[in-house]
């Protein structure tokens, strides 16, 4: 009796667990399991949390690529598409900088479209172009794109979800007037999505006059909607808040970068999108992170910018202080006299850790610097404010310039530098 009793329970259970997991649809015939569904047999105590399956119709996933010129290093931005593929997103948006560009000749930048286009027709999935001043530098290149892609600036709906590619070199660093009014009777037309979201080049929100630029006359059409922002440009990961709205500025998929990591800004990554119903959830994944079962991924053969003539660099650590105490979080950088009078040139930086000590970077995270004398600037800003505003600086004004600092060190070859700086109120 017992037997039969425990068979019915079992029998419920799993008649149970595959309604509570059944989406909308046809009924199965009867003893034919649910399609994609799931099938398990419950009873009194279970090895499970919960059978609510995380697999809501509206939601969605993309993954969105940034930055690769600006001085692209080998076989990242390759390699990004086969790690792409690994993951599987419905498809994939990028934020520009395709290209390294700015030439008026065909024969250069011709063969870098063709370059380029080999690797994201690799993928499983579309990508949808989005261009950066590297794409439109000139009337050439934005005749280019024209015959390859027609349009600059567009938009598409998936899922009840409004998605925007806009063009910031419209002019370069602009939006234009026309530009503009394409969007405002785009978001006229699609009040009801549940979520907008905005692929550009530059964080055109930074600049001082956003009359002149356009971004004014955007954010006056985007206001009272949910949306969120992606941009480049910069190769350094930034968020800003607007209209009480999330702005992101990713960092690189193979441009150039000193890679100094996630505390500096300065990785190369792929931006995992889930749209859920209450809005975007955001991962970022560095490649570094994203491997196949071997633990190999596949060859390529992209190649990279040749480096420009590098200059032997040597060790350095030093501490930083501000009126005594160890100064955390700030920003130290080393400017070396330029060929014009007067005019110095930002040789390398380092950022400040808990305990006031930093190591410095010139080429690669903290490789170290360059023999010489230097003129030392400190800044520590503050958060960034709600609206996006620079982050005004803590520290007193005359250590932030190298035409005011009182700041020096020289570096000297096959030594242990080391340096102590302190900041006075």
């Amino acid at each position: 009796m017992k037997r039969v009793a425990l068979a019915a329970v079992v029998l419920v259970a799993v008649l149970a667990a595959a309604v509570y997991s059944r989406q909308e649809g046809t009924a199965p015939k009867q003893g034919e399991p649910l399609q994609g569904q799931l099938t398990i047999s419950q009873e009194a105590q279970n090895p499970w949390t919960n059978l609510k399956l995380n697999n809501d119709p509206n939601q969605f996933q993309f993954a969105v690529v940034t930055d690769r010129t600006g001085g692209h290093r080998a076989k990242i931005f390759a390699r990004a598409v086969e790690q792409i593929n690994l993951l599987q997103p419905e498809f994939v948006m990028s934020v520009g900088d395709l290209i390294e560009g700015y030439s008026v000749k065909k024969e250069r930048f011709q063969p870098e479209w063709e370059e380029f286009n080999s690797y994201v027709n690799k993928l499983q999935m579309p990508f949808f172009y989005v261009p950066g001043n590297h794409d439109l530098t000139n009337k050439e290149l934005v005749a280019e794109w024209g015959g390859r892609f027609g349009r600059k600036y567009y938009h598409f709906l998936y899922r009840g979800v409004l998605f925007l590619a806009i063009n910031s070199e419209d002019p370069s660093g602009k939006v234009s007037e026309e530009q503009v009014e394409y969007f405002r009777k785009v978001l006229e037309e699609n009040k009801n999505v549940r979520w907008t979201l905005g692929f550009i080049h530059k964080p055109i929100w930074t600049a001082n006059d956003l009359n002149k630029n356009g971004w004014a006359a955007m954010e006056k059409n985007l206001a009272g909607r949910k949306y969120t922002m992606f941009c480049g440009h910069v190769h350094k990961y930034q968020k800003f808040v607007r209209q009480g709205m999330n702005y992101y500025q990713l960092a690189t998929t193979g441009g150039g970068s000193r890679l100094r990591g996630p505390m500096f800004g300065e990785f190369d990554h792929i931006t995992w999108i889930t749209m859920k119903n209450d809005g975007p959830l955001m991962a970022n994944l560095l490649l570094d992170g994203i491997l196949p079962e071997n633990l190999k991924l596949p060859d390529n053969d992209e190649k990279g910018t040749p480096e420009r003539k590098r200059v032997p660099v040597h060790p350095f650590a030093g501490t930083v202080n501000y009126d005594g105490k160890p100064l955390t979080g700030a920003t130290i950088r080393f400017y070396k006299q330029g060929i014009i009078e007067g005019k110095f040139d930002l040789i390398s930086e380092g950022i400040s850790g808990d305990d006031g000590k930093f190591e410095v970077s010139t080429y690669r995270g903290l490789d170290g610097i360059p023999e010489g004398e230097y003129l030392v600037t400190v800044i520590k800003s503050e958060a960034q404010d709600e609206e996006g505003e620079k982050a005004k600086n803590i520290l007193p004004v005359k250590y932030a310039s190298s035409l005011t600092t009182p700041l020096k060190i020289t570096i000297k070859p096959d030594v242990k530098n080391y340096g102590s700086f302190e900041i006075e109120k």
